[in-house]
């Protein structure tokens, strides 16, 4: 079976047969009482009362449906039952700021908006209502909102097939440098051009009948709507759901169903960590690991390499934006992880996607190409490149660049064709690359959880140590500062102090005002 549509995509995947059993660390958000194991039949049948429901609720093709909740892969179900409907989900994170919530819920002007009654509440409290003529929760009933499980069901509302060209779903970027945009996709984008390239069972990568895949992942964002419309598509035995990164929480589950094949975002390949050090550790049999959204730092690739039994395990790591789906791919084994250059292991990307991807690097003030290894303004060209932001229209045009598009990363195209992410273009320092710092500081600091280094419109750089109780030896401190550039002194924080966005990548604007009361050097122009 090949993804073709995301409405239908549950049923097609019930009748193709596949017996894949799916596990959940807890139970559904639209199925509180239904339990954490699932069939592909039962999942089916989900979605289309899920659907059902929203019909009732007055949910219309065409309309914008924005879907605001707690992590888990409801989101993706509930995608699923707005596009049967023949509407447009918007799955925007809980995680955002209320302000930034509401400000991307003003943008979209949804026609109905799903999510929680604690989330309803914070967003009334926030001292604007929660805009929408509809309003439904998930949770419990609250005032002016309709409750999921009150609405009917059984209420008759065949698939809605739409153009490949309209509108399938929209998701927000990161939001690491600022407001998130609001990206739109459609049909073509990220199921024609997307998902059908990833739903092949390619030897070593692809994923198999026998395989048991986790996942752990940021939900409502738009990398695990391909995912599933992908796993559905080439079903492997069974699928573990992560919704939260605690590792204690999740133990017992991944020792039950010991994955092979694993998925998770940086930050929580971060947080699981400690998994990797247990007696009869849960990544045993993993054959193959696969990381987006951003880098992987060399100590964590090495750890979970090495947690594997497997006799190659690979490393699958991904480098690509909301707007633009998967750039490039590097592949890292054990002897890979174990290079002594972090940058070599964690910055360079690997190559574009022959035949798929392009690269350009140009000079951000001239726009004109730069040679083989210099520095440059990082631009793309794919098919798969999305239709635009929701209220932005402006600020996509301004981000082309003749026929190529402006990826806002600053990086080298080496001479082999690969290439290097130095830093946000926004984030940027003259003379240096604050992630190339970041990753030299994770490999001498083992203390250390994550750094993030934080360019400044005036002074050095400065360096945020993430640990475990907030502290930090000064003289390990000093030792690990050695032969790099000039760091002002350390602000040093634990994880929960952070400002993380939904995939837990740090919000790089936010913690720089927290900390300073200054915004990041870079223009920002190609943000």
């Amino acid at each position: 079976m090949r993804p073709h549509d995301m409405g239908t995509l549950f049923d097609e995947a019930a009748a193709s047969g596949a017996p894949t059993v799916v596990h959940l660390d807890r139970p559904f958000d639209i199925a509180p009482h239904d339990g954490t194991r699932w069939t592909f039949p039962e999942l089916a049948d989900l979605v289309r009362a899920t659907a059902a429901r929203l019909a009732d609720a007055g949910v219309r093709p065409g309309d914008r449906v924005a879907v605001v909740k707690d992590n888990h892969w409801d989101y993706d179900l509930l995608g699923c039952a707005v596009a049967r409907l023949g509407a447009v989900p918007a799955l925007l994170s809980a995680r955002l700021d209320t302000a930034d919530l509401l400000t991307l819920l003003d943008r979209l002007q949804p026609a109905a908006l799903v999510t929680t009654s604690a989330l309803l509440a914070r967003c009334r409290d926030g001292a604007a209502p929660a805009a929408a003529p509809v309003l439904v929760t998930l949770d419990s009933a609250a005032p002016g909102a309709l409750h999921l499980a009150d609405l009917d069901p059984a209420r008759p509302c065949p698939p809605v097939r739409r153009s490949a060209d309209e509108p399938l779903a929209i998701h927000h970027t990161s939001g690491t440098t600022g407001l998130p945009k609001l990206v739109t996709h459609s049909t073509r984008t990220l199921v024609d051009e997307l998902a059908r390239f990833e739903a092949v069972r390619y030897p070593g990568i692809g994923i198999r009948p026998d395989d048991v895949l986790l996942n752990a992942s940021a939900y409502a964002h738009g990398r695990t709507f391909c995912w599933t419309a992908v796993v559905l598509s080439v079903p492997p035995a069974e699928m573990v759901l992560l919704s939260g990164d605690d590792p204690d929480t999740a133990d017992p589950l991944l020792r039950t169903h010991p994955p092979t094949v694993v998925e998770a975002t940086p930050a929580t390949y971060v947080r699981l960590r400690p998994l990797t050090t247990r007696l009869d550790n849960p990544f045993r049999r993993v054959r193959l690991y696969i990381s987006t959204y951003d880098a992987v730092h060399p100590p964590a690739l090495r750890a979970y390499l090495a947690a594997s039994r497997h006799r190659r395990p690979l490393w699958m790591q991904g480098w690509g934006q909301t707007e633009t789906g998967p750039l490039t791919f590097r592949f890292h084994t054990r002897r890979s992880a174990l290079a002594a250059d972090a940058e070599s292991t964690a910055r360079r990307l690997g190559r574009p996607v022959p035949g798929r991807t392009r690269l350009r690097a140009v000079d951000p003030d001239t726009l004109r190409p730069v040679p083989r290894g210099r520095p440059g303004l990082l631009l793309v060209r794919t098919a798969a490149l999305a239709q635009g932001y929701v209220g932005e229209d402006e600020r996509w045009a301004a981000k082309h660049v003749g026929d190529w598009w402006s990826t806002g990363d600053m990086g080298v195209l080496h001479r082999d064709g690969s290439v290097s992410v130095l830093d946000r273009e926004v984030d940027s320092v003259p003379g240096m690359s604050c992630l190339r710092t970041e990753d030299a500081l994770e490999q001498r600091l083992p203390q250390a959880l994550e750094c993030v280094v934080l360019g400044l419109p005036d002074g050095d750089p400065l360096p945020v140590v993430v640990t475990a109780d907030g502290r930090l030896d000064p003289d390990a401190w000093k030792q690990a500062t050695y032969g790099l550039p000039t760091l002002a002194d350390p602000a040093v924080l634990t994880w929960d102090d952070v400002p993380r966005t939904g995939t837990g990548k740090v919000r790089r604007a936010a913690l720089a005002r927290r900390l300073t009361g200054t915004a990041p050097a870079g223009t920002g122009r190609w943000t």
